[in-house]
């Protein structure tokens, strides 16, 4: 898959990689290195039916997804897109042993259910608004 060009250095070429190995299960910080989430999933343009042309250009990522997978790999089926938290393509600042971004968590549609957790749950428990002592 080509990997675009971050949108500030349009001089950068694509470069191809293999989403398996550089993407998937990575987790993902924010720009302040905090943990965000981690790959679950990759998004594509919609692709024609049929065998991709050998000498056409390779798909190009949209959106990292994240979310409701691991009933799905347990169970079978696809989670319904409703549930899946998109980061937007364009947001991947750098790809390592984590995937960085140039967002902070905060401004980003993921971990909406660990936030409100936190807030609901966790935060109900006595001694649950600080870290142990």
């Amino acid at each position: 898959m080509n990997l675009p060009p971050p949108p500030d250095s349009a001089s950068v070429a694509a470069r191809l990689i293999d989403a398996r190995l550089h993407l998937l299960d990575r987790q993902v910080l924010d720009r302040r290195g905090l943990p965000v989430t981690t790959v679950d999933d990759i998004a594509l343009p919609e692709i024609p039916a049929g065998p991709l042309p050998e000498d056409g250009p390779s798909p190009t990522i949209t959106a990292v997804l994240s979310g409701a997978f691991r009933f799905t790999r347990i169970f079978g089926g696809r989670p319904p897109v409703s549930r899946l938290d998109r980061i937007c393509w364009s947001d991947v600042a750098e790809i390592g042993t984590a995937i960085r971004l140039r967002a902070a968590r905060e401004s980003l549609p993921v971990g909406w259910f660990e936030r409100w957790a936190a807030r609901n749950v966790i935060g109900k428990i006595p001694g649950g608004h600080h870290d142990p002592e």
